[in-house]
């Protein structure tokens, strides 16, 4: 007799919000994770991004409350935060700061934060660089929506939840994770212009699967990296005159190579090549030149490893590992670097057979398993009645 299947977090959310109040929700919100396909550390650069939101989400199982609290429950952490929405005051679990800074900035938006009993439960896995936090963003303000009916915009909830980061969190983050998450598009990957809040949403090659390849290595430099590689670029621009390096093109880094800082030129190198890679890849996905694609990709590695020095062993490794398998047409990592994730791009056929190979492989040389998963995009935040 085979094993029963898993039960999913969408299940597992719903059966919970039953148990605890005893009547179904009246709502379901699905927020998705995301990941990079090309186009790292551009983002505070004022550049160009190519995210896509994948098929494991953040889900809320909710009823309206009348007296305006928020009574929410967490599945993954065991606990729950309750608070007044119109007036969120701090303690408490860190993640529930997340909930209260989205009911805090929907009150200086002058938003309605009507009150909700909720539970939440994910399969976005948490600190593996897919945006948990954002997505969680995210299902919280859909959550808001859905039971105090205001309009969704969603550059304007995207910045929204990018400001509960910077201002409630502490962290400050570019606008690509709570974006992509507001305003994907089924089976479309999302260019994003990280100045304008532009974006269109380009097609993923038929036949092509998106891998991705989680390290299992904690991105412990990652903060204090972010940083130096941020004040490198600012001197950069400084140098070139301008506001960003988006406003720089390769001919004028090559050409100013013998003027600037070595580490410095390499650093302006990587992001001005990586935004002109993003414009050919989405000209790639326009024209359904997955072979293109994967070789931006891999360029896309190299100069991350090479000129911005954010890549590892086990980034590397993995990387190389989806390159040499049949079907694979590219692989990079993705995300801040020093641990986390990579992405590939392989034909759907060969994707399992991918998965297989690069697991043995990566375990044979790191003695860790990796976590591996084949998505698709999908659309971003949405909610449903239950």
């Amino acid at each position: 007799m085979s094993a029963p299947s898993p039960i999913s977090a969408r299940d597992r959310t719903i059966a919970e919000f039953r148990r605890r109040y005893g009547v179904a929700p009246t709502f379901l919100v699905r927020s998705p994770g995301r990941v990079n396909l090309i186009g790292e550390h551009t983002d505070y650069n004022d550049g160009f991004v190519l995210p896509l939101a994948i098929d494991r989400a953040t889900w809320i199982a909710l009823r309206p409350r009348a007296d305006g609290v928020v009574d929410l429950h967490s599945l993954d952490f065991s606990e729950a935060v309750t608070f007044p929405a119109a007036d969120p005051a701090r303690g408490g679990p860190a993640w529930g700061e997340y909930a209260k800074g989205v009911a805090e900035q929907l009150a200086k938006a002058r938003l309605p934060a009507a009150g909700f009993a909720g539970v939440v439960g994910t399969d976005v896995p948490v600190g593996a660089g897919l945006s948990s936090s954002a997505s969680f963003s995210l299902a919280v303000a859909r959550a808001f929506h859905a039971v105090g009916g205001f309009p969704w915009d969603p550059a304007a909830m995207a910045r929204l939840c990018q400001r509960v980061e910077i201002e409630r969190v502490g962290v400050n983050c570019g606008i690509m994770d709570q974006l992509v998450i507001a305003a994907a598009q089924e089976g479309q990957a999302l260019v994003i212009d990280c100045r304008s809040f532009a974006t269109h949403p380009v097609p993923l090659p038929s036949g092509h699967a998106v891998v991705i390849l989680d390290t299992r290595k904690s991105r412990t430099l990652a903060g204090s990296a972010y940083n130096e590689r941020r004040a490198q670029c600012e001197a950069a621009a400084k140098f070139f005159g301008v506001r960003a390096l988006r406003d720089v093109t390769s001919a004028q880094v090559a050409a100013a190579q013998s003027r600037l800082d070595p580490l410095v030129w390499r650093r302006a190198r990587h992001v001005v090549g990586e935004n002109e890679r993003v414009e050919q890849a989405a000209a790639a996905l326009q024209s359904g030149d997955a072979a293109q694609l994967g070789r931006l990709m891999n360029a896309s590695h190299e100069s991350l490893r090479a000129d911005y020095e954010v890549s590892c062993a086990e980034l590397d490794e993995i990387s190389a590992l989806a390159r040499a398998q049949p079907g694979c047409l590219g692989a990079r990592m993705t995300g801040a670097g020093f641990g986390g994730c990579a992405v590939a791009l392989v034909e759907s056929g060969r994707a399992d057979a991918l998965v297989a190979a690069v697991a043995a492989g990566y375990r044979n040389r790191f003695n860790v398993a990796p976590l591996l998963y084949v998505t698709r995009p999908t659309a971003g935040v949405s909610h449903q009645p239950a």
